[in-house]
């Protein structure tokens, strides 16, 4: 078996390999584990041919006589005739071609119903699910204008809520300001949130082993009463869980494109309205500022000038009024610098304008002039602030979901459909707009990280494929061959898309990982039977009776293989990030090893049973 052996290592190599060129941001996510699996699998390689043969013939060289004519020399014994009532049928004569057609034809029904558990959404897509972190985080935007203190109360009132949250230890309430730098802080830019209309509540969770919940599933409870205390004093909170990645501006981001940014933030303002109409679609935002009024202060110039007043003056007073001056400053013994005395209106009276201007300034006769007669209020609104993104002015609508999917992609879908059907923008959905002046929509956040991740990896998978194909012929000698021998690797989706409906797990980036391993994996066996097959017809055996024979004598390393792998995949069942992976082996392997022993055999008697004769020798 050493040539097998051999290339079956370089096959699981070949499929594994291409994933470390994945690019994008989960370029640097991905790499790690094909490099590290390509070294522990060359690694293996020589443990088995020098370290596993020595150790064996130190700890049972004294025994082997007790072992002379292995399984291999001997009748197979139950799994012989086992294999032999199974693979009958589909071996000779006109009834065995009908079976195998039969048998292509079943093969083929049930790789459909597999992919087609992910169009009934019975297996959910998704790039990466939320891990189970012991924090999350309530962002809460109020409209522009609100004062401070008007931001810190409805914070407290969130706090309050919060509190009586059984899994929730502690909080931490910013106003004005945005929580200590996090992931979220980094990626999602909430660092740069600052001003008396926002703020942040940090919550933490006793650790995951002393609760029930996931944080995702607390996450998901609190969203509806914190989002209900928000809406009752006009503000909007957001619950922002850690994400184990991608890092992206939001779960669903729409970038909104046109001629103006007045049309931009109207066509925004309406598929806002789309986004909080679909089911599940929450935490629904924009990049609009709220419209709130301001007031300008216009001065008098010719009025100033006959009342002998300095516009300069009236600059000064209401900087002083209002933001503030030092004075004078407070020298002590004790004190290393001095202590600023700062000269400003109390807050109660800074918030009345008619108060400020109240305050009278001095003219150059000396007489004391109320500002009111020297200025004009004007009312106006807050400018809007200009967002870009390759220097073209756009208008983002941010948004997740929650619900019975938990999923970003189909929310999308949804609301694609819907602004098809209303006749919306037109929808990008790969780049960016061919005419950015025209309005337009680009779908953004984590449907472009999971449209590159998965293109990346299906070009990896493709070219593992390649790799795999040129490797077995070169070691066998065949173009037919090669296909037969990789015929194994679609059974591989009857096992992993049934598998992760059963559990009730989402297809993510690491269950893709695991389909791309058992690439690899399940060739290898195929390689076993096929080259055992051969050396019983080099040795003058009968085909059919080498095809059953091969399953036989084949299946107990086989499965032992298998059921290793599987063991190994059980200790990370659990974890909510690599999951996903451990379904995909657990699953895959299981169906593809059992179809595997029956299938290739098949197979490779239907295709070469007229041909034996020219098999090309392995040695």
């Amino acid at each position: 078996v050493g040539g097998p052996t051999i290339l079956a290592t370089f096959t699981v190599i070949a499929a594994l390999l291409p994933m470390a060129f994945v690019t994008g941001l989960m370029g640097p996510y991905m790499s790690p584990i094909p490099i590290n699996a390509s070294m522990g699998m060359l690694i293996s390689l020589g443990v088995a041919f020098i370290f596993t043969p020595w150790l064996t013939n130190h700890l049972l060289g004294g025994k082997a006589l007790a072992h002379h004519g292995g399984h291999e020399e001997g009748d197979g014994g139950r799994l012989q005739a086992f294999f032999g009532k199974v693979m009958s049928p589909f071996l000779v004569g006109r009834r065995g071609w009908r079976n195998r057609w039969v048998l292509l034809g079943g093969i083929l029904l049930l790789i459909a119903g597999s992919v087609s558990l992910a169009y009934f959404q019975l297996v959910v897509l998704k790039m990466l699910p939320f891990d189970n972190k012991s924090e999350f985080q309530v962002v809460l935007d109020m409209p522009e204008g609100t004062s401070l203190e008007e931001t810190a109360r409805v914070l407290n009132d969130i706090g309050n809520y919060v509190s009586t949250v059984p899994e929730v230890t502690d909080y931490q309430v910013y106003a004005g300001t945005a929580a200590p730098i996090n992931f979220n802080g980094l990626v999602r830019q909430y660092y740069l949130r600052q001003g008396a209309n926002v703020g942040d509540v940090q919550v933490n969770l006793v650790d995951k082993h002393e609760r029930e919940r996931q944080s995702h599933a607390v996450a998901l409870s609190v969203r509806g009463p914190v989002q209900e205390i928000a809406k009752r004093y006009g503000g909007n909170a957001k619950i922002v869980e850690v994400p184990p990645g991608p890092p992206v501006l939001s779960p669903l981001v729409a970038e909104v494109y046109g001629i103006d940014y007045e049309g931009q933030i109207a066509a925004a303002k309406a598929l806002r309205q789309v986004f909080e109409n679909t089911p599940d679609i929450v935490d629904v935002d924009d990049s609009v500022e709220f419209p709130s009024p301001k007031q300008v202060l216009v001065v008098d110039r010719a009025k100033a000038s006959r009342l002998g007043v300095p516009q300069a003056s009236i600059v000064e007073a209401l900087a002083t009024l209002v933001g503030g001056e030092d004075v004078s400053y407070l020298h002590g013994e004790n004190l290393k610098y001095a202590v600023p005395i700062r000269l400003r209106l109390s807050e109660a009276d800074r918030s009345d304008l008619q108060q400020v201007l109240a305050m009278k300034v001095r003219a150059l006769d000396g007489t004391m002039v109320p500002m009111s007669e020297l200025v004009q209020v004007l009312d106006r609104q807050r400018e809007h602030s200009i967002l870009h993104k390759d220097l073209l002015p756009l208008v983002y609508v941010t948004a997740d979901m929650a619900g019975k999917l938990d999923s970003p992609l189909y929310g999308m879908f949804e609301i694609s459909a819907k602004l098809k059907e209303q006749g919306g923008p037109q929808q990008w959905f790969f780049s960016q707009p061919d005419n950015p002046y025209a309005y337009s929509l680009k779908w953004d956040g984590e449907w472009q990280v999971t449209y590159e991740t998965f293109r990346d990896m299906g070009i990896a998978y493709g070219v593992g494929l390649i790799l795999i194909y040129l490797l077995v012929v070169a070691q066998f000698g065949s173009y037919k061959v090669p296909l037969i021998i990789m015929a194994p690797i679609p059974l591989t989706i009857i096992g992993i898309m049934p598998g992760h409906a059963l559990l009730g797990a989402q297809f993510t980036a690491t269950s893709m990982i695991g389909m791309i391993a058992l690439a690899g994996i399940i060739v290898r066996n195929s390689i076993l039977l096929v080259d055992f097959i051969n050396q019983e017809v080099r040795a003058g055996r009968d085909f059919a009776e080498a095809v059953v024979r091969s399953a036989a004598v084949r299946a107990k390393p086989i499965v032992l293989t298998g059921v290793a792998a599987m063991a190994g995949a059980f200790f990370i069942l659990d974890d909510p990030i690599f999951s996903g992976l451990a379904v995909s082996l657990i699953f895959g392997l299981l169906v593809s090893t059992v179809l595997t022993l029956v299938v290739i055999p098949v197979v490779y008697y239907g295709v070469m049973h007229k041909h034996i004769e020219r098999l090309v020798p392995l040695s």
